[in-house]
């Protein structure tokens, strides 16, 4: 089988987890008046690419996929607590709880998920985001690089839809920003493959004080 249809099923907005209800803070950027144009926005971004998922979430996030690969159920169980107690604020706590529910959800009627991916997955009474994405990667036979790299699509892919219902930003300028940007998810990628566990860690204030305000803005269209 061609291993591109598990990556294209990891990867796709149609992966039933809910990933389009959230904006991770960039509704109230924008709401600020932080996000305002295809400059700021392309500012905003790479920021976030750079400046945390690069240095803290992906490294991360490619720590689960690997040691899920390696059938390491200790070291997933204590990454997935390291996710959970790196959620900042509320909205975020509850975006991976609700993610990894509902992927969750999916994994346990997978008929490719193995015995002991599953003896994990009940072992585990609160799956975030992280492990449970680890969990479909292994299950569908995903590398942990290319499992490292649908994610980083699929954030950035997230982000672009979010600001084309906030911004007057259309669908090709969308486009162009994806070309602007997409080296920077080569290099996220990069350096986040390339950083030791001690060194992991980012202090992305802005984010968690744009998701603290998020959660009390009047009107909305995300849940974070």
């Amino acid at each position: 089988m061609n291993k591109a249809w598990a990556l294209l099923r990891l990867a796709s907005p149609q992966l039933p987890i809910g990933g389009y209800s959230y904006s991770q803070g960039l509704e109230m950027a924008v709401d600020q008046g932080l996000v305002h144009d295809q400059g700021s926005a392309r500012q905003w971004i790479a920021d976030q690419l750079l400046l945390n998922l690069a240095r803290f979430e992906a490294p991360l996030l490619l720590a689960h996929c690997q040691a899920a690969a390696d059938a390491d159920w200790p070291v997933l169980a204590e990454l997935a607590g390291q996710h959970r107690a790196s959620r900042e604020t509320r909205e975020l706590a509850l975006e991976s709880r609700q993610m990894g529910y509902s992927l969750r959800q999916l994994l346990e009627g997978l008929p490719e998920l193995d015995e002991a991916a599953r003896a994990f997955l009940a072992s585990q009474p609160e799956l975030g985001l992280a492990p449970a994405w680890a969990l479909a990667a292994r299950a569908w036979q995903i590398s942990p690089q290319d499992a490292l790299a649908a994610w980083l699509w699929g954030w950035l892919e997230n982000q672009l839809a979010v600001l084309m219902k906030t911004l007057p930003l259309g669908q090709q300028a969308a486009q162009r920003l994806t070309s602007e940007l997409l080296p920077l998810l080569e290099q996220a990628q990069h350096d986040a493959s390339h950083k030791q566990p001690e060194h992991w860690g980012s202090a992305a204030f802005g984010l968690a004080l744009a998701s603290m305000a998020h959660e009390r803005q009047y009107s909305r269209l995300f849940r974070s």
